[in-house]
C-alpha cells in the first residue's frame, strides 16, 4: 500500500516541477480525487481548474520547479514545506516578463489523502516575495 507522502510526493516532482517526460493531465486526473478541492485564502479550485492551471503554468515557467524541503506525515495528512523557482516567459500576475528574471519562494500545503489519491489541499504560496524579486527589491 501506497503511503499519502508517496502519493504527494508524486505530484511535486512529476505535476509542480516541469517534467517533460510526463503527460502532466494525466498523472494529475490519477493523483487527484474526482471531488478533489484546492483551497487558499481567496478561492476553492476544483480538479479541472486545478489542472489547467498547472498546465498554464508549464508554459509560462518552463522551468519551474517546486522542491520539497520537509514533509510530515499524520494519519492521512501530509504537510509540505517546499521552495518554488522559475524563471517567466510572459505576463505574470500583470508583469511583462522574458525569462531573464526568476523568483524563489516558500510554499506550505497541507494535503488529505484518501483512498490513494489526494482529496484536499489548504496552501499558502509567497508569491509577493516573487513580486518583489522580479522588481529587484
Amino acid at each position: 500500500m501506497e503511503h499519502p507522502k508517496d502519493v504527494v510526493r508524486t505530484l511535486y516532482t512529476d505535476c509542480l516541477t516541469v517534467n517533460p517526460r510526463a503527460d502532466v493531465a494525466a498523472v494529475m486526473d490519477r493523483l487527484l480525487a474526482d471531488d478533489f478541492q484546492s483551497i487558499n485564502t481567496a478561492e476553492t479550485k476544483g480538479k479541472a481548474q486545478l489542472i489547467g492551471q498547472i498546465q498554464s503554468f508549464w508554459k509560462l515557467i518552463p522551468n519551474l520547479r517546486w522542491d520539497i524541503q520537509e514533509m510530515l506525515e499524520e494519519g492521512k495528512r501530509v504537510v509540505v514545506r517546499s521552495i518554488a523557482s522559475g524563471s517567466p516567459k510572459g505576463d505574470f500576475m500583470g508583469i511583462p516578463l522574458d525569462g531573464s528574471k526568476s523568483f524563489k519562494i516558500m510554499s506550505i500545503d497541507i494535503h488529505t489523502v484518501e483512498d490513494r489519491r489526494i482529496k484536499q489541499v489548504y496552501h499558502l504560496e509567497d508569491w509577493l516575495a516573487a513580486m518583489k524579486q522580479f522588481k529587484g527589491g
